[in-house]
């Protein structure tokens, strides 16, 4: 199985000087919990979690009515609190590759380039549901057998 057949292709993304108010909402509009940060020439150059976005925050929580500082939401730019250079997979690695790569550097996910273009987003989620969905497969295919 290849990160290709796991990832979101299309990740929603957000730009260098982006608010973290706008990042948030982009989020919670999208129900995601990473963006991709891109530069004007449109090349990864960064990766916004939610976690980080509660560390700028100082707060354990991240929905809208529970920001704690509003000066702070509006002023902060995505680009001083992003992770720089984000380690990224190609999107014909094989899905066990990104998994060791998300546990080897403690993150929870990876840009999906194909040469400096995005093609999707592989997070640990994705990860856990390939595990789940190839687990079903396999106790189908012993059923089946059993009964051969």
């Amino acid at each position: 199985m290849n990160v290709s057949d796991i990832m979101t292709q299309k990740p929603a993304t957000i730009r260098l000087n982006t608010t973290l108010r706008e990042a948030l909402e982009l989020m919670d509009q999208v129900g995601c919990h990473h963006l991709p940060v891109l530069n004007g020439d449109n090349h990864v150059i960064g990766i916004i979690s939610d976690r980080d976005c509660r560390t700028a925050l100082n707060s354990p929580y991240i929905m809208r009515e529970r920001w704690q500082d509003e000066e702070l939401v509006n002023h902060i730019q995505v680009r001083m609190i992003m992770t720089p250079a984000p380690i990224v997979v190609a999107p014909d690695a094989r899905a066990a590759e990104a998994a060791r790569l998300m546990l080897q550097n403690r993150i929870s996910c990876l840009p999906v380039m194909r040469d400096e273009t995005l093609v999707g987003i592989v997070t640990r989620s994705d990860i856990l549901m390939a595990f789940m969905t190839s687990e079903e497969r396999a106790q189908k295919r012993n059923h089946v057998d059993s009964l051969a």
